[in-house]
């Protein structure tokens, strides 16, 4: 079924409940963006993939108190793309902030899929902002 304007501004909404829900601790929510056996990515940043909703809470949890841990993650940018084969990716900007100050920028590659309660986060894979010469 292609998509439409409505399921683009749900997948809109979806990205942008990342950052409000991991900053405000809402970690009960994660059902609410991701599939219960969602991959997230974070092997670029020098960490194995996180394989669940389970193991990304624990992650976010012994990940909080880090001087490194964003206190405020910002998304830009989403281009929602529909393959061929009926796959939705989403290409999106992701801006953190630290608590010094101090911020940082990656990008997020999604696969998001439609499920009974709405889209939800299938696989996501960060990469760290290329530094230009």
């Amino acid at each position: 079924m292609p998509l439409t304007a409505d399921d683009t501004l749900a997948i809109h909404h979806l990205l942008a409940m990342h950052g409000h829900l991991v900053d405000s601790g809402d970690l009960g929510r994660l059902d609410e963006l991701f599939t219960p056996d969602a991959v997230y990515d974070v092997s670029a940043l020098g960490q194995r993939p996180l394989r669940s909703i389970a193991e990304f809470r624990a992650a976010t949890e012994a990940f909080a108190d880090h001087p490194m841990n964003p206190v405020g993650h910002h998304v830009t940018n989403i281009l929602v793309t529909e393959l061929p084969d009926g796959t939705v990716t989403v290409a999106s900007k992701g801006i953190g902030v630290r608590a010094d100050g101090t911020a940082g920028s990656v990008t997020y590659r999604d696969r998001v899929v439609r499920c009974a309660d709405g889209w939800r986060i299938a696989e996501r894979c960060v990469s760290p902002a290329r530094e230009r010469a």
